[in-house]
């Protein structure tokens, strides 16, 4: 799109950032973010200057900042530059931006030396949540893609999902939940660019332990709660293990079967609702024998998910740990031991 010398219209802003119009003539009305130059009774023209400041404030709230601080800053520097030729340099913007967030910013910084898997300080934590949640509620994608890019490049997989993915999910299924379907599409828009995130997170990761048996993971029929196995597979992944990810809702034959070819040494299934919670496929697949006659193995099952708490656990299935950290633990611990025999 090209940004000429009388400026863009309101929409044409919105699309090139990626939000809604109504976001942006929100972000007017309320903070006076809006183009410095407006002729009264004339529709508003977004010259380069006004879009950089935009989008210095859509970097800023998706890093957590408030959007009222967010626009004080973005307005502070456009105001210092207003007698400077050829508008608010852009640098200077960032660094506005970094700014803001620089005392956060040092926090967790100091929290990464500490090694990849050291948790977030809170702080940062509440700021990166909101900057998220925003992003999504607003349904802006292309700042949930960089956002989560970022996430999981300077966190690491487990700390970015366990502290920050997956409460951002919770959170926004809550709301869902609570709003008779008004905030479905936000979801789905979320649950979409996670998924696209942990793909992009995995791709070149799949490292294998020489001749070691894959682990198998799938969602049990009528479940289509993807995301956990799809943290769980980047996870293996970086730590060596060849992983064959079924995906939602895998029918029980067809599961059944490709656990007898494949002869897993592990079988992840998720379960995210009790009425989903199969114990009679669960101890099907744990009695799924493999191999030749007089030295048939057995997979190791592990059950995984909400849905599968508080019920009577098939014979040689085993609960997973909650988190992601303990899941890939037991898994890779798992997948080190030897197969379990089975008979027939």
């Amino acid at each position: 799109m090209t940004r000429t010398t009388h400026g863009i219209t309101t929409g044409a802003v919105a699309r090139l950032l990626g939000v809604s119009p109504a976001t942006v003539r929100s972000w007017d009305q309320r903070y006076g973010i809006g183009p410095a130059e407006h002729a009264k009774g004339r529709h508003r023209r977004w010259r380069e200057a006004d879009v950089a400041v935009l989008e210095a404030m859509c970097r800023m709230t998706a890093s957590g900042v408030p959007p009222s601080e967010a626009a004080h800053a973005a307005l502070r520097v456009r105001s210092e530059a207003a007698g400077v030729s050829g508008g608010v340099p852009l640098e200077r913007l960032d660094r506005q931006a970094a700014n803001v967030t620089g005392s956060e910013n040092q926090a967790e910084s100091g929290a990464r030396r500490g090694g990849a898997g050291t948790r977030v300080p809170l702080d940062v934590v509440g700021r990166e949540c909101r900057g998220l949640a925003r992003a999504a509620m607003r349904l802006d994608g292309p700042v949930m893609e960089v956002s989560l890019q970022r996430l999981l490049a300077e966190h690491g997989l487990v700390v970015a999902w366990e502290e920050v993915i997956a409460p951002t999910l919770r959170a926004v299924g809550r709301k869902w939940a609570s709003s008779d379907d008004r905030f479905v599409d936000v979801e789905h828009l979320l649950s979409w660019h996670v998924s696209a995130a942990l793909r992009r997170a995995g791709v070149g990761r799949a490292v294998t332990h020489g001749a070691a048996s894959p682990v198998v993971l799938a969602c049990v029929p009528g479940e289509r709660h993807t995301l956990p196995l799809e943290a769980l597979s980047v996870g293996l992944a970086e730590r060596g293990r060849l992983v064959r990810m079924f995906g939602a809702a895998v029918p029980s034959e067809a599961l059944y079967a490709a656990v007898r070819r494949i002869g897993p040494a592990v079988v992840v299934l998720w379960s995210q609702t009790s009425p989903t919670a199969d114990m009679s496929l669960a101890g099907r697949i744990a009695d799924a024998a493999y191999g030749v006659r007089g030295a048939r193995t057995a997979p190791h099952v592990l059950l995984a998910g909400p849905g599968w708490l508080g019920q009577t656990i098939p014979p040689a299935t085993a609960l997973s740990p909650s988190g992601l950290r303990g899941a890939l633990d037991v898994v890779c611990r798992l997948a080190q031991e030897p197969s379990r025999a089975a008979f027939g």
